[in-house]
């Protein structure tokens, strides 16, 4: 059996762009400030916590097909360009076969919404432009032809412990030989829409934007991160098991290895009603914990990103041996993963 290691992370969150924002921001461990956003014919505002603009453009966003892709694309782009890192140029050149696995939950809903709006105004005029950018599938097109990447590409749509299933894609891909690295994704943006929805369900629900994303390899080149040990099986909220269930048979996969030494990195956010699946089925860990969400938000397949990143920055400097990621998902699955520091050795 191939080894799956990890060779590079990126992110793009509330804290900023880049992992170093979002592990300075962990570290601070208090929930970032959040921000009002109006939705159209209503007097009250809904709270979000959205990715700060960048202070200057960088150069790959002049790539033709993403100079009008949606905010939502540069953030993926900008999280997959940190991951990879140096092999940004081998992949353009096509020395290496990359697969690529995005994972989204709301998807490109901003451009939906506008040309929707359009349409609903004036469907004469609603710009044909807007439409492509509406598709699930758009931010990952437009990065493999960025990285003029013609190897597999796949975009996944589910709750947020779907990324973690994109986990699982991506490590059987690099198992089988079918491609030489793999890059998961997690991204989501915000808008008006999604930001009611949650509002539906808790008041205290506080949507957040952003990307992260995970550089995998089957052979360890001497810098890898960490390695991948392990994901859970797939426990869905189905009618004969809620998602207490789904959760504590989740974390029982996973619970064997646990350590003092050792993270857990949990989807909590920060709502009792939300949180009790998850809180009951890690009652007893005996070591760190840390929530991603209940600082910088709710970023659904992106907050699932994130917990890895962190998960797996903790382990590359040396704080802690191993980390588990639990993802009990809004509304669908309860997923976890288990990474280990990096030991070298033929894989």
């Amino acid at each position: 059996m191939k080894r799956v290691m990890v060779r590079g992370i990126g992110a793009v969150s509330p804290a900023g762009w880049g992992v170093a924002a979002l592990r300075a921001a962990l570290a601070q461990g208090q929930p970032l400030a959040s921000e009002a956003v109006s939705r159209p014919g209503w007097r009250t505002h809904l709270p979000t916590r959205a990715t700060p603009p960048l202070t200057s453009r960088p150069d790959y966003i002049s790539h033709p097909r993403l100079r009008r892709a949606s905010l939502m694309t540069q953030h993926l782009v900008a999280a997959a360009v940190e991951a990879l890192g140096k092999q940004v140029d081998e992949i353009q050149a096509g020395k290496i076969r990359l697969g690529i696995v995005v994972s989204l939950m709301a998807g490109c809903v901003s451009y939906s919404r506008r040309f929707f709006e359009e349409v609903m105004q004036s469907p004469a005029t609603a710009s044909p432009m807007i439409f492509p950018e509406t598709v699930f599938n758009a931010p990952c097109s437009h990065l493999a032809a960025f990285l003029n990447s013609p190897a597999r590409s796949y975009t996944l749509v589910s709750d947020d412990a779907g990324f973690l299933n994109g986990l699982s894609l991506a490590a059987s891909w690099l198992q089988d030989g079918v491609v030489d690295a793999c890059l998961l994704i997690g991204a989501e943006e915000c808008d008006w829409i999604v930001l009611h929805a949650l509002n539906l369900f808790h008041s205290h629900w506080v949507h957040a934007d952003g990307a992260g994303a995970l550089y995998l390899s089957a052979a360890d080149a001497g810098d890898s991160l960490a390695e991948l040990a392990c994901i859970t099986d797939v426990f869905s909220f189905v009618a004969n098991q809620d998602p207490i269930a789904a959760a504590s048979r989740m974390s029982r996969q996973l619970k064997p290895a646990g350590g003092d030494n050792e993270l857990l990195v949990e989807s909590a956010r920060g709502i009792d009603r939300v949180d009790q699946a998850e809180r009951l089925a890690w009652a007893d860990w005996p070591g760190a914990r840390l929530a991603p969400r209940k600082l910088l938000g709710e970023g659904f397949c992106a907050a699932a990103a994130w917990q890895c990143v962190a998960a797996i920055e903790a382990i590359s400097r040396g704080e802690h041996a191993a980390a588990n990621v639990s993802v009990v998902g809004v509304n669908q699955q309860a997923v976890g993963a288990r990474f280990v520091r990096a030991q070298s050795g033929a894989s």
